[in-house]
């Protein structure tokens, strides 16, 4: 599944690019080597997430002067979650879910999927194709970095038939993204991915920032507790 992500009156960005584009690159990986999504999650502490007993954080959405914000603590190994927020607090599994909770369940599908994206390059694997490009300029930094496109299937999930756009270097460490509603060419939204923070092994971008500098997503009380 992935993340129906939260609108708040935001302008469309446009890609940065030069006027002399060099030709892509399209990466061919073999199959007897690790492939980009399994890269990507690793460099972000893939390799720790089944020690992890409970994830907690607080989603934030700093827009000028408006704030929105909504607590989830996640048990992985018995897909457990807990959402709260300035009145109500919901626990209920994810196996077994009723219309209130499925709902309920969006939010944290589109909130996780901002922190933990790089894994689901693992989990959601059997629900998108991608293509990878070594050469391409980013549309925030301006410089050149790899870049990853998946595109969602048509099928299932809360948004189906979306697209992101991970911009990374050689160390795998996501730097910026696009979000590209429908598969549409043009960005839906593109932000920074910054301020990473280990918890548990794992690399958590704490902060998604947009150009203009008036939209700041981040996260807080992150915490996770590990066997």
């Amino acid at each position: 599944m992935k993340l129906t992500f939260v609108y708040l009156a935001l302008v469309t960005l446009s890609f940065l690019s030069c006027k002399t584009e060099p030709k892509k690159t399209v990466v061919q990986e073999p199959e007897s080597q690790k492939s980009v999504l399994e890269k990507i999650a690793e460099a972000h502490g893939y390799g720790n997430w089944e020690s992890v007993k409970e994830f907690h954080f607080t989603f934030n959405v700093d827009r000028d002067s408006s704030h929105f914000e909504r607590s989830w603590i996640w048990k992985p190994k018995i897909n457990e979650v807990t959402a709260m927020n300035a009145t109500d607090t919901l626990t209920y599994f994810r196996k077994d879910m009723d219309s209130v909770t499925y709902k309920t369940n969006g939010g944290f599908i589109n909130d996780r999927y901002w922190i933990l994206a790089p894994f689901n390059l693992i989990w959601d694997r059997d629900n998108f194709s991608y293509e990878h490009t070594e050469n391409e300029m980013a549309p925030l930094s301006e410089t050149r970095m790899q870049k990853l496109t998946l595109v969602y299937s048509n099928e299932g999930g809360y948004t189906p038939g979306d697209a992101y756009d991970f911009y990374f270097n050689d160390d795998h460490i996501i730097r910026e993204w696009v979000f590209r509603k429908g598969n549409q060419p043009e960005p839906s939204m593109t932000t920074t991915w910054e301020n990473y923070v280990e918890k548990g092994g794992i690399q958590l971008a704490r902060e998604h920032k947009t150009p203009n500098g008036n939209f700041n997503l981040n996260f807080t009380n992150l915490e996770v507790i590990t066997d």
